[in-house]
């Protein structure tokens, strides 16, 4: 009985520094991840800078930091969590995310000019990206089921209680998130300055006048 509950202790003991080793022959053997990656494990976001038998070790990204950007804290991992968490790598095989950006203009906007300028400023920033993008395409259809018909920014058009939002879609490099980010915002700002038709929108309230300012089948007769 001693011998049983002594056995059954170190299976328990060993069981994760076990699953560990055997994590780190996955990695070796399937590499979902290799060192220089982008990945995500469960919620934790980072660069792998390590991996060793019992865990891999990654600068971690994102929480309370926007866009990606480095926390500068390092994170180490046990191996066995690649078993049980989902695997997220940015970087392998097809170095580009899609990110979208909204721009919310006034209803009273000349928001069809506001698009125009949005699709011209989108394409004007990531016409570089557009043909590396295509070339990682077609490497990576070579392994997965990956097909894009299109990727070329396109924005998309909806509504918001505050005003119409105008939803930028582009590819981009995962570390490039910000700094592209920051280039379209800066041309954005720049171009909607010389438009008096166009405004950006927030939060706010209003009186609304429907006799004066309604459609005319929206106006109450005088009956």
């Amino acid at each position: 009985t001693f011998l049983g509950l002594l056995s059954a202790g170190n299976a328990i003991a060993l069981k994760d520094p076990v699953t560990d080793m055997a994590g780190w022959l996955f990695l070796i053997w399937r590499k979902p991840f290799d060192v220089g990656d982008r990945i995500q494990v469960g919620n934790s976001k980072g660069d792998v800078i390590d991996i060793r038998v019992f865990k891999f070790t990654m600068l971690e990204i994102g929480n309370w930091v926007d866009a990606d950007q480095s926390t500068g804290r390092v994170i180490h991992i046990p191996n066995h969590r690649i078993f049980s968490d989902d695997i997220a790598n940015y970087t392998s095989d097809f170095e580009w995310v899609w990110n979208e950006m909204g721009v919310l203009v006034t209803f009273e906007s000349d928001w069809k000019k506001a698009k125009k300028i949005l699709q011209e400023i989108a394409d004007e920033v990531c016409k570089e990206f557009v043909e590396q993008a295509r070339k990682e395409v077609q490497k990576a259809e070579k392994s997965y089921l990956i097909q894009y018909q299109y990727l070329t920014p396109i924005v998309y058009t909806g509504v918001k209680d505050s005003g119409i939002n105008l939803t930028i879609r582009y590819l981009t490099n995962p570390r490039m998130r910000r700094s592209i980010s920051q280039k379209l915002w800066e041309t954005i700002l720049e171009r909607f300055e010389e438009h008096n038709n166009i405004d950006f929108a927030y939060p706010t309230d209003r009186y609304y006048d429907n006799p004066t300012e309604g459609k005319p089948g929206t106006i109450p007769s005088g009956d």
